[in-house]
C-alpha cells in the first residue's frame, strides 16, 4: 500500500481541525490486544494504545506521537454495540463509516426483526443503511426478499446479488469509491468475506452456509480495514451472534418514526399503550393502521436499548467513584508516609 494520501485514507478539515500541534495523523487498520495498526502516508505503523485499545475502533483517525495513539479524533460517525457476553460495556465496531452494508442470504438466514437492529444501529451511527441480500442465484425470485427489506424504511437501500460473480459484487463500488468507507455486517458464512474479496483483490478464506440450518461458520476473525479497488475503503467485521443494542434511542426513533409520531398524540404523556384511555398507538391498531407486530418489535427494541443504556451509564458511574476511592485513598497514604 504505496503513495496513498491523507485524502485518499479519508482525512478531511472535521478531523484537522481537532489534530493538535506535535500529532501526526493515522488511521486505524486493526486493533489487537495492546497494539494498533494505522495507517499513514509513509506507510503503516504499529502504535501503542495507552488509554486501552477498546477505546479505539477501526476507522478511527488518531493523533500520533512517539509511537502512541495519543488522542482519538472526534469521529463523523461510529457503529457501537453492547458488547457481548454478561459483562456490561459499550464494544466500538467500527468509526467513520459511510455505508454500513447489512449482509444477509435469501434462504433462513433472512430475519426483517434482525435487520431492523442493524438498521437501527446505522441510523443511530449517522451511516446510511444498505442491505445486501446474497445467494439471490440461490432462489427464483429474489424480489420478495427485496421488498421485506425495503419496507424496513424509506431509507434502506436493498440490492440482491451473487457475492461470487465479479460483475454483481462490483455493483457495490459505488459506496467503497475515493473518499467512501463502506463496512460489512451480519452472520457467519453469508458472503462478507466473499464480497471483501471481490471489492479489494483480497483471497480471504471463506467458508459457506451448512445447509442444515442456514447457519454460517466464521472466516473473519477481527475486524480490519481494506483498500478497495475502487479507491474506497472496507470493513469487514467478524459475524456477530449477538447484536444488543445500546446508546441507540435516536435510531430507534427514526426507524419507527410513525409509531413515535403517534405516542405523542396519546391522551397521557406516560402511556403504556395497553388499556388506557385516548391511546393513539391502539387506535391505529385496532384502525389496521399499525401491524401490532411491528409495534411489539418497537417496545422491545426500545425497551432494551433503554435497559441497556441504563446499565452502562451506571456502571460508568460506579467505574468513576471507585477510581476517585483510589485516588483519595493513594492521596491519604502519601500523606502519612510524609508525616
Amino acid at each position: 500500500m504505496t503513495d496513498l494520501t491523507l485524502t485518499d485514507l479519508g482525512w478531511s478539515d472535521h478531523f484537522a481541525r481537532q489534530l493538535e500541534e506535535g500529532d501526526a495523523p493515522a488511521r486505524i487498520a486493526e486493533i489487537h490486544r495492546t497494539i494498533l495498526v494505522a495507517l499513514t502516508p509513509e506507510g503503516p505503523v504499529k502504535l501503542l494504545a495507552p488509554s486501552g485499545a477498546g477505546s479505539f475502533a477501526v476507522g478511527d483517525w488518531v493523533g500520533m506521537r512517539d509511537g502512541a495513539a495519543r488522542m482519538r479524533l472526534a469521529p463523523r460517525s461510529q457503529i457501537a454495540r453492547r458488547a457481548a457476553g454478561h459483562t456490561v460495556s459499550r464494544q466500538l465496531v467500527a468509526a467513520n463509516v459511510d455505508t454500513l452494508g447489512i449482509v444477509t442470504s435469501c434462504n433462513d438466514d433472512f430475519n426483517p426483526a434482525r435487520l431492523e437492529r442493524y438498521v437501527a444501529l446505522a441510523m443511530a451511527g449517522d451511516c446510511l443503511p444498505l442491505v445486501i441480500l446474497t445467494k439471490s442465484d440461490m432462489v427464483d425470485d429474489p424480489e420478495p426478499y427485496l421488498a421485506q427489506a425495503r419496507a424496513i424504511s424509506p431509507l434502506v437501500v436493498a440490492m440482491a446479488l451473487n457475492a461470487r460473480d465479479l460483475d454483481d459484487a462490483a455493483r457495490l463500488e459505488p459506496w467503497c469509491g475515493p473518499g467512501q468507507t463502506l463496512a460489512l455486517v451480519g452472520s457467519s458464512g453469508v458472503g462478507k468475506t466473499t464480497l471483501q474479496n471481490a471489492l479489494t483483490g483480497g483471497a480471504e478464506a471463506t467458508a459457506g452456509i451448512r445447509e442444515d440450518d442456514a447457519k454460517g461458520r466464521h472466516t473473519t476473525t477481527y475486524r480490519a480495514l481494506r483498500r478497495c479497488r475502487a479507491g474506497g475503503w472496507l470493513i469487514d467485521t467478524p459475524g456477530m451472534r449477538e447484536l444488543q443494542l445500546t446508546d441507540t434511542a435516536e435510531g430507534i426513533e427514526e426507524l419507527f418514526d410513525d409509531i413515535t409520531e403517534l405516542v405523542t398524540q396519546c391522551r397521557f404523556s406516560d402511556c403504556a399503550h395497553e388499556t388506557e384511555p385516548g391511546c393513539a398507538v391502539r387506535a391505529a391498531i385496532e384502525a389496521g393502521a399499525l401491524d401490532p407486530e411491528r409495534f411489539a418489535r418497537w417496545r422491545k427494541l426500545e425497551a432494551e436499548d433503554r435497559h441497556n443504556s441504563e446499565s452502562l451509564a451506571e456502571g460508568r458511574a460506579r467505574g468513576r467513584a471507585f477510581t476517585r476511592h483510589i485516588k483519595a485513598t493513594q492521596r491519604g497514604a502519601r500523606r502519612r508516609k510524609g508525616g
